[in-house]
C-alpha cells in the first residue's frame, strides 16, 4: 500500500514539473552512453529520471544558476546505476547541491600528514552518509567530452550512497541474494592489489589511481568505468566486471 502511495505521489509530482520527452532528450543528447539505451529501456530511464527529480530536491551550491536541462542531465546519470534496482535504492537522502566549479568543504579536514585544517581540500563531488550529494557541473560536463577517459562525477558519488546502504562507504554494497560475499571480497581485493603494484611499479593502471583511497573509492571508481568504459574494464579485471554486472543488473557478458 505505501509503494502504491509512492508511485501516486511520484506521478503527480512529475506531471506537476511538466518536463517533456523533447526536453529530456535535448539535455542528454550530448553525453556518449546514452547511445547505449534504446527502445523500452530508453523509456523506462527517461521515466525513472522524472520520479528521482519528483524525490530529490536540486539546490544551488554558491549561487550557481542552474537550469532545467542540467537538472534533467544529473538525473539521468544518477538513475543510470539504478535502472535495475530500483529508485528506492535512493532512499534516505533528499538533496544534491549543484556547484559551477569545484568546491572547499567548510569543515575541519586531517590531512595524511596528521594536520587538522580548518577547510578541506577542493572537490569535484562529495556524497554524505544520510545527507545531500554535492556536485560539480564543471566535472559533470567533462564525462560528455569525446575524450572522456572512463570518469563520471556522479556516477562516482551515487556509487557511494548505493555503498552506504550497508555500513558505510567501504566497498561492499548490499548484495543481491545468490551473490556471494567471499568471492566479492576475494576478486577486488585482487584487484586492489594488483592496481597498487601498477602504482608503485609506474606501469599503466586499469582505472585511476584514486581507486587505492580506500576500499569505498575503489568501489565507486570502478563502478564509473564500468558504466563509462566497460570494455576496457572488462579486458582488464573481467572477474570484477562480471560482479559489478551481478550488483548492478545490467552489462551482463
Amino acid at each position: 500500500m505505501f509503494a502504491a502511495w509512492k508511485n501516486w505521489r511520484d506521478a503527480r509530482r512529475v506531471r506537476k514539473m511538466g518536463y517533456t520527452r523533447q526536453e529530456w532528450e535535448a539535455a542528454v543528447g550530448d553525453w556518449p552512453l546514452m547511445a547505449r539505451f534504446e527502445g523500452k529501456e530508453r523509456t523506462v530511464l527517461f521515466d525513472l529520471s522524472l520520479r528521482f527529480l519528483a524525490r530529490k530536491s536540486i539546490a544551488s551550491g554558491g549561487g550557481f544558476a542552474y537550469t532545467d536541462a542540467m537538472c534533467l542531465k544529473v538525473a539521468t546519470m544518477a538513475c543510470v546505476p539504478i535502472l535495475y534496482l530500483g529508485l528506492d535504492w535512493y532512499d534516505g537522502w533528499y538533496t544534491v547541491i549543484l556547484y559551477e566549479g569545484a568546491f572547499i568543504p567548510n569543515r575541519p579536514h586531517l590531512s595524511e600528514d596528521g594536520v587538522v585544517h580548518a577547510q578541506g581540500p577542493v572537490l569535484a563531488g562529495e556524497a554524505w552518509h544520510q545527507g545531500p550529494v554535492i556536485l560539480s557541473w564543471d566535472a559533470i560536463s567533462d564525462a560528455c567530452a569525446p575524450d572522456n577517459r572512463a570518469s563520471n562525477v556522479v556516477i562516482h558519488e551515487m556509487s557511494h550512497k548505493l555503498d552506504m546502504r550497508r555500513n558505510g562507504a567501504n566497498g561492499r554494497p548490499p548484495l543481491h541474494t545468490g551473490m556471494n560475499p567471499k568471492q566479492w571480497h576475494d576478486t577486488f581485493t585482487a584487484c586492489w592489489e594488483e592496481l597498487l603494484s601498477d602504482y608503485q611499479h609506474h606501469r599503466p593502471m586499469p582505472v585511476d589511481a584514486y581507486a587505492l583511497t580506500g576500499p569505498g573509492e575503489f568501489f565507486a571508481v570502478c563502478s564509473e568505468a564500468f558504466f563509462e568504459g566497460p570494455d576496457q574494464l572488462y579486458k582488464d579485471w573481467p572477474a570484477l566486471y562480471r560482479l559489478l554486472a551481478q550488483f548492478y543488473r545490467q552489462g551482463e557478458r
